[in-house]
Order: C-alpha cells, then sequence, then structure tokens
C-alpha cells in the first residue's frame, strides 16, 4: 500500500482489561458487575471517552459505545499479552494508548488527562496509589511498546512489570479513591456504600 493512502494514525486509543479470571470472585464477569447502576465496564468506557478507538480485552458483552472485542491467544495469558493483543486489534494504530483494568471504575477521563499531562518527554505515565503501587490505569507510547515487545509468544504468562521495565515511565500519584479497584466482593460493598 502506497504510503500517502495509508490511514493517519490515531492521537489515543484506549485498551480496556476484562479478561482476568477474577478467582477472588468466584470467577464471575468483572464487566458485567453493576455498581450504582452501571455495569464496571460502562465505567471504563467513560473514562475513556476521549479515545478515537476502544478495544476490549475479555468477552463480548453489549456496550453503548462502538469497541472492539478481543482475547489473547491462548486466553489467560495475563495482562500484557492482553495489552500486546489489544494493540494488533485497533483498526487505526494510535500513537499513545490507555490502558484501563476494568475494575476501577473512580478512575474518570480527569485522571486520563493528568496522565497525559505527565506524559511530556517519557515512554508512559501510571497511576500510583496511596502506597506508591503502580495501577492497571496507565498511558503508554505505542511506538515505545513496540521496542520492549517480546518475540512472538513471549508475552503469554509475561508479568507486565517486566514488559514495562526498560521505559521511562513517570508515576502519577492518585487522588482521592481513584486508584481503588475491585479485587473481592467486600471492595466491590464498599464501593457500593
Amino acid at each position: 500500500m502506497d504510503d500517502a493512502r495509508a490511514p493517519a494514525p490515531l492521537a489515543l486509543g484506549a485498551i480496556v482489561l476484562a479478561g482476568g479470571t477474577a478467582a477472588r470472585m468466584g470467577g464471575v464477569d468483572k464487566a458485567s458487575i453493576e455498581l450504582h447502576g452501571r455495569t464496571l465496564l460502562a465505567h471504563a468506557l467513560d473514562a475513556v471517552m476521549d479515545a478515537g478507538e476502544v478495544v476490549v480485552l475479555g468477552e463480548w458483552v453489549p456496550t453503548e459505545r462502538p469497541v472492539t472485542f478481543t482475547r489473547e491467544d491462548p486466553a489467560s495469558g495475563g495482562p500484557a499479552a492482553g495489552l500486546l493483543a489489544g494493540l494488533d486489534a485497533f483498526a487505526r494504530r494510535p500513537r499513545e494508548v490507555v490502558v484501563l483494568a476494568v475494575d476501577m471504575p473512580l478512575v474518570t477521563m480527569a485522571t486520563i488527562g493528568r496522565l497525559r499531562d505527565h506524559l511530556v518527554d517519557r515512554d508512559g505515565a501510571v497511576l500510583c496509589d496511596g502506597r506508591g503501587r503502580r495501577q492497571l490505569a496507565m498511558l503508554l507510547r505505542t511506538d515505545a511498546l513496540e521496542r520492549v515487545r517480546p518475540e512472538y509468544g513471549g508475552e503469554h504468562g509475561l508479568p507486565l512489570h517486566r514488559l514495562l521495565d526498560p521505559l521511562r515511565i513517570v508515576d502519577v500519584p492518585a487522588l482521592g479513591d481513584e486508584a481503588r479497584d475491585i479485587d473481592s466482593w467486600a471492595d466491590l460493598a464498599e464501593l457500593r456504600d
């Protein structure tokens, strides 16, 4: 294909990681869990509203917004495999990609905006909780991801931190409870209260 006719890259894409096993919650599909009358997937899609294209790693569920559903192959490969499978599923490759776990319903468009503000001269920006732990809410440059991508098949079971370690990533402290995730039914009950 002539490069002059190739579609321009998207400025921003988003990958919502919704394909985990939810072992501490009996294997439930977290994307379909409701919080305040909306599914966790709907909350995640609200947070990435500015993305020109959204890929969801997980099983198909109805959404209010057009998204592409995909899975890593083989399934249950972990967040790094899911991230890279999501990257491959874009119709138009974005220059930057938001990566967000579906179980972080307090992340908002403002959170993503702060990550973008911190991306200057870096390969990525990641949201950190009050103890400084990195969460699955980040913004990454896709060209940087391609530089550290393992050989075919090497992403399955690869810890996400090992994939991202070579990159220059800035930690962005969470405001309030926005870094909270739902790992158990108790976590969900606290957020519902």
